[in-house]
């Protein structure tokens, strides 16, 4: 009977019901879409960070990067190479050569992070040949080519076949330097790095250190995200003289940023369903209020407040469920159409979202993970909702509430 009766008061007025739905509808609309723009946010990072920059795991000396110092090479590393790239799950293992040095030129120097590759693998590694947006890739008949970022090439006022100086230290502590020529500048959608990490061909870079045909790193593509741990382990166990690191430990600031936004996520989630809650109590209050008599009447003719509550209680829940799937649905239709077609937010700047790390197409997932709790959500805030109008219909007095 309770249902009954809750189910017909909530349709007494249709006009303010339906915008109450409405109302949690879009609110449930605005969380999911904040949801799935942070998550297609975070995997587009992630991706960027695997893809493009650190690989899903890499292999060092295990004293190479406390100072980065060039004498720290991969003992036996052509047969280390040789063992990565027979697992069954690698998809691509690369060899780098790294130092830090001191980039000059007329206008003044800056330091540098100086990455000695093989081309034609770094450019499936790290996608580097689509990142150049000015000049052409690494040509195999010339020699002392080097390839900057836009970030480093503005600040230190270098164009395309702009000579400079690199100076570093070889594997003895001895100054070195060599003279290159830009050949190549390139863009990512990571400014910082770009800012910092310059190429050039490994055989040039390793005879200046002096470690013929060694290098320092390598650096793995897996077939699948999933499979890190495996194969860490593996790694781990056959060479235990080594420093294995996945990329969740070479870029710990995006793990914590992947987090931090799972938090915040939920966070704002909060903050939209509390706005809502008002407008709940709002259009409850109302609805007892015009009822006055009829809840009076009730307690009259001896209805307990156990019941009076879950009254209230069901009205509240009806017009919740009733807003839910509406809200939901619309969400998985905006979120599967920018999903397919992405999300352009280059109106931001590309300059501003590269300084963080991320590209300026975005593409949205639908939170498949988090529906639950969002739902868990909305209902929370629906029974907090009905708390208020409920104890003020339980403090009605029989008599006087007939009286009105």
């Amino acid at each position: 009977m309770i249902f009954i009766m809750a189910w017909r008061n909530i349709w007494r007025n249709k006009m303010r019901s339906i915008i109450i739905m409405s109302s949690i509808a879009i609110g449930l609309f605005a969380g999911i879409s904040v949801l799935a723009l942070y998550k297609g946010m975070m995997k587009s990072r992630i991706r960027n960070v695997i893809d493009s920059e650190v690989g899903h795991l890499q292999i060092h000396n295990i004293d190479f990067k406390k100072d980065y110092d060039p004498q720290f090479i991969l003992a036996n590393g052509a047969e280390v190479l040789k063992s990565v790239r027979d697992i069954p799950e690698v998809k691509l293992a690369a060899s780098r050569s790294i130092t830090m040095g001191m980039l000059a030129t007329p206008t003044g120097s800056a330091g540098v992070q100086i990455n000695g590759i093989s081309p034609d693998l770094e450019y499936q590694l790290s996608q580097l040949e689509k990142k150049i947006i000015q000049g052409k890739p690494f040509d195999p008949k010339k020699k002392n080519e080097i390839m900057v970022g836009r970030k480093l090439a503005q600040k230190m006022k270098l164009k395309l076949r702009s000579k400079l100086v690199l100076t570093f230290t070889d594997t003895s502590g001895n100054m070195v330097s060599g003279a290159f020529r830009v050949n190549a500048i390139y863009q990512s959608d990571n400014a910082p790095l770009d800012e910092k990490n310059i190429y050039v061909g490994i055989g040039e870079l390793n005879t200046l250190l002096g470690i013929q045909n060694a290098f320092h790193e390598i650096v793995i593509l897996l077939k699948r995200d999933a499979d890190v741990k495996k194969v860490q382990q593996q790694l781990q166990q056959k060479f235990p003289a080594c420093q294995i690191e996945s990329w969740k430990e070479i870029s710990p600031e995006t793990d914590l940023l992947v987090k931090t936004v799972d938090q915040y996520s939920y966070i704002i989630m909060f903050i939209i369903m509390f706005s809502l809650a008002f407008g709940i109590v709002n259009t409850m209050l109302m609805a007892i209020l015009e009822r006055t008599r009829e809840i009076g009447m009730m307690v009259a003719l001896g209805t307990n407040h156990v019941r009076i509550f879950l009254m209230i209680f069901l009205e509240t829940i009806f017009l919740t469920l009733g807003g839910m799937p509406v809200g939901l649905f619309i969400a998985w239709l905006a979120t599967a159409y920018f999903n397919k077609h992405g999300l352009d937010l280059s109106g931001m700047g590309r300059e501003m979202m590269s300084s963080f790390g991320f590209g300026t197409m975005i593409y949205p997932e639908f939170p498949t993970d988090k529906v639950i709790g969002v739902l868990l959500i909305v209902a929370g805030t629906a029974f907090v909702s009905c708390l208020l109008p409920a104890i003020k219909a339980l403090k009605l007095r029989p008599v006087e509430a007939l009286r009105r």
